[in-house]
């Protein structure tokens, strides 16, 4: 009775929303997960199959309501790469297959552990320059089949080299399709909004089917999809080759990394437009349980796209279900169209596939990171460069080490400074800031971060800093720590070797405002069978213990 009530209150709030979406999703999914499948090297019908039962796998596993799980370009350029790495006498299909299943294998024991937290291993500086050099390569590899060139490759300097054996070779009826087709889209997405605009793709589409069909394009040269197979879904398990298995690991590692990743950040800002919560463990669950689908039903890896989701957003999307529907219309396509699909150039496809891609290029990141932080953006262009120049797997490496350098970097020497009365309050601040009183004899010092292994060493040598610029002797220390959210035994050494630096000098070391499980963890290793000094409850109290405020500054 319950469930029947939850399905009336569907009916009546969410369904014909969900239901209006599903459609408009589904005409940019359906020459989507063709176009796809092919930049990644697979069968057509492969993006067609991932775009089914995946998403009812999300459905019922993931958090969020907008999110457009399929195919996606960044990882079509990531699968293609990794695929050029399975054993001889592997199909692509084959490799695509076992690829998926480690991707959903990955993604379930990072749920099982907990470990949602490894996302941060990309910064936005990485992952942005991430898409755009992906996203530049993506177009840069759809140019050849645009133009009907044989040339082919990702990175620029394959790219290159192919097109100069092929002597720059190019298809003067298959440029002219896709040059049309590109010129059409554009202009569709600069100049119609709402429900033509999201319809013009497919309009277009169905004008290049029907203009290649009636000229009998394919012998005149032109290359088409060609017939795709009748809708046959087989369950079956992915090949069991060890050998297989371990090729595609490294890059089923990548692919999840990058895949959870980039679909959280969707998912969290379309959250919060919606005023929805997302959980990032669940979210773990339904990426795992949609490329678990993929590998099962003859599909490929698969995560949220954002222009997808926010096209589902934009287009009403309240609740999971729509993904629901996307996939039975994708299905009811898969009937319908599979004979017409035949006939479209592939040039037209590259169109596609270029205009969805660039539709998404930002480059202001680039520049705003270079007024606030020239390291991070210069990251940022050095990832691009490495996708564009080198290989994915490089660039998210070498992104990962870089961020973790700048972070060491930034954490290597403690931020404390030297703090003051503001008169008439209790409040401290910075003396290089404001305009404070300071008691003599006394120094009061905020430490403005954890105390952990990568700073903790040089705490001893910051505090003796502003010992050596103070004009009076100086008989105490009073650490604010408010701040400080941890100490681990790094930080707790530096302490000790900090209290017994000032006692040898004579001066006495007191801490306030110590957060209470900071306090705990001390308590617990005993640091009272060293530590002399006193633990104010507030930074006031700790400065007046000694005497009255005296001198401003």
């Amino acid at each position: 009775m319950r469930l029947w009530q939850r399905w009336r209150d569907y009916r009546r709030e969410l369904l014909r929303d969900d239901l209006l979406a599903a459609f408009v999703v589904s005409v940019l999914l359906i020459p989507q997960s063709i176009a796809y499948a092919m930049l990644a090297g697979l069968p057509p019908q492969v993006g067609l199959y991932a775009s089914l039962l995946p998403l009812l796998l999300y459905a019922a596993l993931g958090s969020s309501a907008h999110l457009g799980v399929g195919p996606v370009a960044v990882l079509a350029l990531m699968i293609a790469q990794t695929l050029g790495q399975a054993p001889a006498g592997v199909s692509p299909s084959e490799a695509a297959l076992v690829l998926a299943a480690e991707v959903g294998l990955i993604l379930a024991l990072a749920a099982a552990l907990r470990l949602d937290a490894l996302a941060a291993l990309l910064s936005v500086p990485v992952l942005h320059g991430f898409e755009t050099g992906a996203t530049l390569s993506i177009a840069a590899s759809q140019l050849p089949v645009l133009l009907g060139s044989p040339a082919k490759g990702f990175e620029l300097p394959a790219l290159l080299q192919s097109a100069w054996r092929s002597d720059f070779a190019w298809h003067g009826l298959s440029a002219l399709y896709g040059l049309v087709a590109l010129a059409l889209l554009l202009a569709a997405r600069r100049w119609l909004k709402g429900l033509p605009g999201r319809l013009a793709p497919l309009v277009i589409l169905l004008a290049a089917m029907a203009l290649a069909h009636g000229a009998d394009a394919l012998s005149r040269g032109v290359p088409l999809v060609g017939q795709l197979p009748p809708l046959r879904l087989h369950f079956s398990l992915p090949r069991l080759d060890g050998a297989l298995w371990i090729a595609m690991l490294p890059g089923a590692l990548l692919v999840a990394l990058v895949g959870y990743v980039s679909s959280l950040v969707v998912a969290e800002s379309l959250g919060r437009r919606a005023g929805q919560r997302i959980d990032a463990r669940r979210e773990l669950r339904g990426l795992a349980g949609a490329n678990f689908a993929a590998a099962l039903s003859g599909g490929m890896p698969v995560a949220a796209s954002f222009s997808r989701s926010v096209l589902m957003y934009d287009a009403g999307s309240r609740s999971r279900m729509t993904g629901v529907f996307i996939a039975s219309v994708m299905g009811l396509a898969m009937l319908l169209l599979a004979e017409p699909l035949a006939q479209l150039p592939k040039a037209v496809l590259a169109a596609t596939i270029i205009v969805a891609v660039l539709s998404g290029l930002k480059l202001s990141p680039y520049r705003e990171a270079w007024r606030y932080a020239w390291p991070e953006a210069f990251l940022m262009l050095a990832v691009s460069a490495l996708v564009l120049l080198w290989s994915v797997a490089a660039a998210l490496g070498i992104g990962v080490l870089g961020s973790i350098a700048l972070l060491l970097q930034r954490t290597a020497r403690p931020h404390v400074a030297l703090i003051g009365r503001v008169p008439g309050t209790e409040h401290y601040r910075n003396v290089d800031r404001h305009a404070v009183e300071c008691l003599p004899g006394v120094l009061g010092l905020r430490i403005d971060e954890s105390l952990l292994f990568t700073n903790a060493r040089s705490l001893t040598e910051v505090v003796q800093s502003y010992l050596a610029q103070q004009s009076e002797p100086t008989g105490r220390v009073v650490l604010q720590m408010s701040p400080v959210n941890g100490i681990d035994f790094s930080g707790l050494e530096a302490l000790r070797e900090l209290h017994e630096a000032l006692c040898r000098q004579g001066i006495r070391l007191d801490l306030s405002e110590v957060k209470g499980p900071v306090l705990d963890r001390l308590r617990r290793s005993g640091w009272q069978d060293w530590f002399v000094g006193q633990v104010f409850l507030s930074h006031h109290q700790g400065m007046l213990a000694g005497g009255a405020v005296g001198s401003p500054r």
